[in-house]
Parts: C-alpha cells; structure tokens; sequence
C-alpha cells in the first residue's frame, strides 16, 4: 500500500507540472522561464539512457497487437476518440508503401507489403519540429526524446508541416469530451494544442517501460541505443532493420525489423 501510495504521488507531480513544464530533469533542457521551478525528477528507480531508441518486430506487430498497443498509448495519455479527418493520433498502424514511401521495392513478398506497420513519433535525433517551432514548445531533451510543452504551443503548426512523419495532431476542438477513459496522471490537452507520442517520458521517470512496450509481448524492444550491451542494440544486430524515410536526413530513432 505504501508502495502504491508513493507511486502514486510522484506521478500525480509530474501530471501536475504539465509534462512538457521544461527544466524538470527527466524533460530536459526548455524555455529559461521554468528553471527556478523545483525539480520532481531523478527518482531513485527513474530510467535514463544516453539516447533511447525503439526496434519493432513488425512481424509479430499483427493488427490485433497493433490495436492492443494503440488502445494502451492513447488510454495512458488521454488521447480523445475522434473519427474522421480531425483525428488524434499517437500510435497507429498504415501499410508497406506509406511507412516507407522510399523504400518501396517492385517485387516485395506480399505479406510484407501488405503488413501493417505501426507508426508513431520517429523521436529523431535532428528533429526538424524542433527547429521549426517558434515558442520552444517543442524540444529535444539530452536523451533524445522530443518533448512538448502544451501551454506554450500556440497552434501555429509549423512542427506539423516540418514534420516528416505526420506524427503530429492537431486539436482543432476541444478533446475532453471525447475522451473515453480518463487517466487522472496525465494532462489533457484543450482545443488548438499539438500533440505527439513522447516515449512515455512519465512512465520513464519511474522506472517503467513505455506503454505501447508492455502491451506489445515482445514485439517492441526500447533501449538505450548508445549501449552496445542493451537489448535494442543487440536485437539490431541480430536482425536487418530499416527506418522511415532516411533521406529526410532526421535520423529517427525508431527501426522497423523485417
């Protein structure tokens, strides 16, 4: 009970300081504006990493995991249920030609080019949202992880059209109402805001894997990709991987097994 209690209250404050609030530790380096703000970070059992990446085992990522993982992300961050072109999305799934527009061969095996790929922020290592954001609401921490302040987006848009991925939504209404299944430890957004997956910075900081990760039965590995012993770089060398769009020049740290 102890335990429970004290999880409990440390993502209670990290809920409460907005998750993208800047210099919090775990978030990483933002607006000068919030560095006399106390730090709730560097828990005892937080994870930490030089520089996270994720390895998908797309062969195991059947659409029925697929919507396991999808159903797991946008409950843990509130993401609101809206259908149509209006849609926010966090982790979704798409076939062979659009995941990897680039890459697309004359003579793919059908399963392949007929599988569906999972699709989320790439977290790239020189992500152009970040360049192109002109409030800093969007920024890169020293881990690698991008990050998004929600109360200093202004809806410009702009990291939408930098972004590559199309990894990004916008609210163009408010989302409260269509969220079905409310996670008290995660900020909701309100109409006008951007948003993104952010690798479960929340649950990192705890010491937990990302969501979509412990849904995913093995078919996601996440890890430090700067180690040589993590099992995301040894999964990488065991298997041949491709990332999504390579000539985009983001380098995204997130790798597709075939």
């Amino acid at each position: 009970m102890k335990s429970n209690r004290r999880e409990f209250l440390k993502l209670a404050a990290v809920s409460a300081m907005g998750i993208g609030a800047a210099r919090l530790g775990f978030l990483g380096d933002a607006p000068a504006f919030a560095e006399s703000v106390p730090t709730v970070a560097n828990f005892e059992e937080g994870l930490k990493a030089k520089h996270w990446g994720m390895a998908i085992f797309t062969a195991k990522m059947t659409p029925e995991m697929n919507a396991k993982c999808r159903k797991a992300c946008h409950t843990e961050h509130n993401v609101p249920d809206i259908a149509g072109p209006k849609e926010i999305k966090w982790f979704w799934g798409a076939n062979y030609e659009e995941t990897f527009p680039t890459e697309h061969g004359h003579y793919l095996s059908e399963e392949i080019e007929h599988r569906q790929f999972p699709l989320l922020c790439n977290q790239c290592e020189a992500p152009m949202c970040v360049k192109v954001c002109p409030t800093q609401a969007t920024f890169q921490r020293p881990d690698g992880i991008v990050m998004m302040d929600f109360h200093r987006c202004i809806g410009c848009r702009y990291c939408m059209a930098g972004c590559p991925f199309g990894a990004r939504s916008f609210n163009f209404q408010d989302p409260r109402p269509f969220i079905k299944s409310f996670n008290p430890l995660f900020p909701t957004r309100m109409r006008g805001v951007v948003e993104k997956c952010n690798f479960c910075a929340e649950r990192l900081a705890i010491g937990k894997l990302p969501v979509c990760v412990e849904a995913a039965e093995g078919a996601l590995v996440f890890g430090d990709l700067s180690d040589e012993q993590s099992d995301i770089r040894k999964a990488l060398r065991e298997h041949f991987a491709i990332r999504r769009k390579p000539d985009a020049g983001t380098s995204p740290s997130v790798y597709y097994i075939l």
